[in-house]
């Protein structure tokens, strides 16, 4: 069965918690725990195609291997048109373009619905999704050098930007 790509449902989150949990134990998100599985159910409860909140699945057959989230850069209002991004993968099935999948139909979903830009913070070294985020448009506009500290030490975190079609 090929590998499909939906926006998520309640079913979906327990494996979008264990993968997130994974990327919790690197320098992938500065968050230091695993979220619970009611982060997750608040994540979608939160989401809102109209606006551009969006959570995404991979589905390969009935697992979930894959998710994309969109959502507001910042809570005040004069960013209400930006959306941050990010993916992440089961650590078993990185490198086989479900990244990208997934990325394209994320931004293909904030196209079109009158958002300006797409963001994406990515900790360094991460060669593989500069290369993503590269590969879908976006641009690099700076690193903040050792802005997350985890695992004993500071890590830059790379900023990307992509234009939205309104």
């Amino acid at each position: 069965m090929p590998l499909r790509i939906a926006e998520a449902g309640v079913e979906d989150l327990p494996e979008i918690a264990a993968i997130y949990g994974a990327a919790a134990g690197t320098p992938a998100t500065f968050d230091l725990e695993a979220r619970p599985v009611s982060a997750w159910q608040a994540a979608l409860a939160a989401s809102d195609a109209d606006r551009g909140n969006l959570l995404l699945s991979a589905l390969d057959g009935e697992r979930t291997v894959g998710f994309a989230k969109s959502t507001i850069h910042k809570e005040r209002p004069g960013y209400s048109t930006t959306r941050e991004t990010s993916v992440y993968i089961a650590e078993d099935r990185r490198g086989r373009g479900i990244g990208g999948l997934l990325y394209g139909a994320l931004l293909e979903r904030l196209d079109g619905i009158g958002l300006r830009l797409a963001v994406a913070g990515v900790t360094q070294p991460n060669p593989a999704s500069d290369r993503l985020h590269l590969a879908h448009g976006f641009t690099e506009v700076g690193v903040f050098r050792g802005v997350g500290v985890k695992l004993g030490r500071a890590w830059d975190v790379r900023w990307y930007q992509r234009p939205l079609e309104p």
